[in-house]
């Protein structure tokens, strides 16, 4: 009797996986330097798809596209009645597919099963936006005559004026500037550069800390950057949030502020004010209108002001 020829063992499904997932998480450690944090909210995301396929005896490599959406769909139902939030189960549906990417990029599948997967629509959270009694008492937070209040007040003036986002703002040059014109050239995401109209009081700020705070911090030092730290050098993004805190503390807007917040607030009030959408798109530097028409949301008083005095049963007589 010929003797028997041993059959390679194939791995159980729930082990296969296991082996799959480590390869992937070095493939994100090793060649992408992702972080350890990061690495682990894949593996946490990836480990409860390894459960479903345990439970149901499927190999990760033999998955269909059907048995995916069908894991996506009950995540929409874990926890009993407390299903995953949109975003939550946005982001797992992201690490699936890139744990199948990186197996078809391996050839260990022909057909990458998560082509085509739907996922619930995330809601839109509407941007946090100041009136414009909050950010009067913010713009006037800067005290004194110290080159840093000139600045702070300059900062603040600008962003307010021109809805610009905090990498354009510390990215704006001396050269950027034209004062006697009213006019900015913010550099915005893709390096595309706009121009933008600067109001009669930021320009004031502007030409006030030009003459009388900025050349006290630069002290005679070459630096092209509009504004600039303690030390003269250009300011940084870190930097930014820190004075706009500070001052969004001093008047109590703490929980509420971020450099954006002026941008969101700036593009609401022009459009509040009757400004055309296609020309808040443009100082915003949005390539899409859709983006920017998030900003026509109105508060609940704005709505109650504009019913009240419009509606023909609600006008009184």
């Amino acid at each position: 009797m010929p003797p028997a020829v041993a059959t390679p063992e194939v791995a159980a499904p729930g082990a296969r996986f296991e082996h799959l997932l480590l390869e992937f998480l070095a493939y994100l450690e090793l060649e992408r330097g992702l972080s350890r944090n990061t690495l682990n909210a894949y593996r946490t995301d990836l480990l409860q798809f390894g459960e479903y396929l345990r439970q149901n005896g499927i190999d990760p490599v033999e998955i269909t596209a059907a048995q995916m959406s069908e894991f996506v769909a009950s995540l929409t139902s874990v926890d009993g009645d407390h299903p995953l939030a949109a975003s939550t189960i946005h982001r797992k549906t992201a690490a699936l597919r890139s744990f199948y990417k990186h197996l078809r990029r391996e050839d260990l599948i022909i057909d990458d099963p998560t082509v085509g997967l739907t996922t619930p629509r995330r809601s839109k959270k509407l941007p946090n936006v100041l009136n414009q009694a909050e950010v009067g008492r913010l713009l006037a937070s800067p005290k004194g005559a110290s080159p840093q209040a000139y600045r702070d007040r300059a900062i603040l003036e600008v962003m307010y004026a021109c809805g610009l986002r905090a990498s354009e703002l510390t990215g704006l040059e001396m050269t950027d500037i034209d004062t006697h014109h009213g006019m900015l050239k913010a550099r915005g995401k893709g390096s595309k550069e706009r121009i933008v109209p600067l109001g009669r009081q930021a320009i004031a700020a502007i030409e006030l800390y030009q003459r009388t705070g900025r050349p006290e911090m630069v002290k005679g030092r070459s630096e092209k950057a509009l504004f600039v730290n303690f030390r003269g050098k250009a300011m940084t993004r870190q930097g930014l949030y820190k004075i706009v805190q500070g001052h969004a503390r001093n008047v109590g807007l703490e929980d509420r502020m971020s450099p954006h917040t002026l941008r969101h607030s700036f593009a609401t009030h022009l459009l509040a004010g009757g400004c055309d959408l296609r020309a808040v798109q443009e100082m915003l530097g949005h390539a899409d209108v859709a983006t920017t028409q998030m900003y026509t949301h109105l508060s609940g008083q704005q709505l109650k002001d504009v019913y009240f005095k419009t509606h023909p049963r609600a006008v009184s007589s």
